[in-house]
């Protein structure tokens, strides 16, 4: 695995103008772009890559949906390199009409985290309101690994990623980077 996903603290700015699909930059803690991701535009099911700059030349990560036009939708995470599969998200759609609610699931597809947003009445204002950064609480088997944190900015999508509760790596970075590319396209189209 590249050494840039062994880190605790990533920043990920979601492109404004694009004409079609997503285009998201993630930086390390030093504002440095350390990785590119884009959503490829005019799919049924979301296809986002990551890759090791703008220009494509080397993919790492491949986040697809199993299913299109699913309110419920698993996103299997997958090395680009190894075609190994890290594991896989799942949105809860009912429950993420009121607050943002995800399962992080392992390689067998068995529930092993969760990612949350902070708190029900910030939810339901954010649904009305909008201005109101998220905030999402990651957990592993229980305990807490990770929190996302969006920046306020009513033109930019931007989220901080810190995994430095996480001391042992419980939840693989890999998959916890997707989680927050995730986030940004995903929950950002709610707005």
């Amino acid at each position: 695995m590249d050494k840039r996903f062994n880190q605790d603290l990533f920043h990920i700015r979601k492109h404004i103008l694009t004409f079609a699909g997503a285009k998201l930059e993630i930086f390390d803690a030093q504002e440095q772009v350390i990785f590119f991701s884009k959503m490829k535009a005019f799919k049924l099911r979301e296809d986002i890559r990551i890759f090791s700059g703008e220009d494509m030349q080397e993919e790492f990560i491949s986040i697809h949906a199993r299913s299109a036009l699913d309110f419920s939708a698993i996103y299997d995470v997958m090395d680009s390199k190894t075609g190994e599969k890290i594991g896989a998200l799942q949105r809860h759609g009912m429950k993420s009409m009121i607050k943002d609610e995800w399962s992080i699931l392992n390689a067998n597809d068995v529930q092993v985290g969760k990612i949350q947003e902070d708190n029900i009445l910030l939810a339901i204002l954010r649904r009305f309101i909008g201005l109101i950064p998220q905030s999402f609480k990651v957990e592993m088997n229980g305990t807490p690994v990770a929190e996302f944190k969006q920046n306020f900015n009513p033109f930019v999508v931007k989220l901080n990623l810190d995994f430095s509760m996480d001391k042992s790596q419980t939840l693989d970075r890999r998959l916890g980077l997707a989680a927050g590319i995730l986030l940004c396209v995903i929950e950002g189209k709610q707005d």
